[in-house]
């Protein structure tokens, strides 16, 4: 089987926009990582989740942002921000009624991330432009 078969396999394109969908509706919706997300247009930071899954799991390389890394390098991101969003993230995935195989193959892409996005201080973050401002809110909900 080609690499695009398993990739249709899993649900192609059209689960991946679903689970996305459902996925970013949590995090818009969620007190506390949502503020992370206040000034991005959720209709692009879906669609860029697409197409970068969409390559991950052996669809067409379409994705054209920034690599996860450099892109989240000015956010505070905790453990317990990240375990926040990879509990939604399997909650949508649950709730878009992704495969075992799916569930699997994008949470452990996820959690590939963790240690490169994870910060222990503040210090550690960077900003990726002069106009940036380093993303850190309090605990909330």
């Amino acid at each position: 089987m080609s690499k695009f078969e398993e990739f249709e396999k899993l649900g192609g394109r059209g689960m991946l926009i679903k689970i996305s969908k459902i996925f970013y509706d949590k995090i818009y919706e969620h007190p506390w990582i949502g503020l992370y997300f206040k000034d991005i247009s959720q209709d692009v930071i879906e669609s860029q989740q697409v197409d970068f899954m969409t390559g991950a799991l052996g669809g067409d390389q379409i994705y054209l942002g920034k690599l996860p890394i450099p892109a989240h390098k000015h956010m505070f991101i905790t453990n317990e921000l990240f375990d926040l969003r990879q509990s939604l993230l399997s909650e949508a995935l649950s709730e878009a009624g992704a495969s075992e195989e799916l569930k699997t193959k994008w949470l452990k892409i996820d959690e590939a991330f963790k240690s490169r996005l994870v910060k222990k201080d503040i210090s550690e973050c960077e900003k990726r432009f002069n106009t940036d401002e380093i993303l850190a809110f309090d605990k909330v909900g």
